[in-house]
């Protein structure tokens, strides 16, 4: 059965973007350790790097290795709306849930205007090809579907946000999931897989 897996950047006190979406502050260390840090990421979930950007990572005829959906919220895709990108991963099915997004913004995106868990049991129970469902984000569409993800992949950064948006925001139901694995950049980034026990 394919999988929902989480894949997202926090802070060391859980914030996947400050309180107005911003996200520039994560510290990516110098010029080498950076380069070192996301060649590994990119060489592992390649399909994670907006389509806009994939040329310039050497990713143009990467096949996917992990995901060929994605899974978003308003929130998440705002930022490149409002840089006039009205399709951020076109190298994927793209899926945003919004009450308030009009459903013709592009014809690659489908929005989702009501129960995502729904949506996602459906993509979930599609045809198993080996490759799985990217929850990209945010911490309130993390919080509904917190019954549905089955792997978390967390890039910790070693930054304090001291306010903004959580990985998760919902109601309390304490989920446990057991590490797979961790891997130490120099950066300071520790990158941590996670399964539902």
């Amino acid at each position: 059965m394919r999988k929902l897996v989480y894949y997202i950047a926090v802070t060391l006190d859980g914030r996947i973007a400050g309180p107005g979406g911003e996200y520039d502050f994560f510290p990516t260390g110098d010029e080498q350790q950076s380069a070192a840090y996301s060649t590994w990421a990119n060489t592992l979930y390649p399909e994670t790097v907006p389509t806009a950007y994939r040329a310039a990572v050497g990713l143009t005829d990467t096949p996917h290795r992990q995901f060929d959906t994605v899974v978003m919220g308003f929130g998440t895709y705002r930022d490149p709306l409002g840089q006039g990108t009205t399709s951020p991963y076109a190298h994927l099915r793209q899926y945003v849930v919004s009450s308030t997004l009009d459903p013709g913004v592009d014809p690659a995106v489908t929005v989702v205007p009501g129960d995502p868990l729904a949506l996602v049991r459906a993509l979930k129970r599609e045809e198993d090809t080996g490759l799985h469902v990217w929850l990209c984000g945010g911490g309130k569409l993390a919080g509904a579907l917190l019954p549905e993800i089955d792997e978390l992949v967390v890039k910790h950064y070693p930054v304090v946000a001291g306010a903004g948006i959580p990985a998760f925001d919902g109601t309390f139901d304490p989920t446990v999931f057991d590490v797979a694995e961790r891997t130490a950049f120099p950066n300071g980034v520790t990158l941590t897989r996670l399964t539902r026990r």
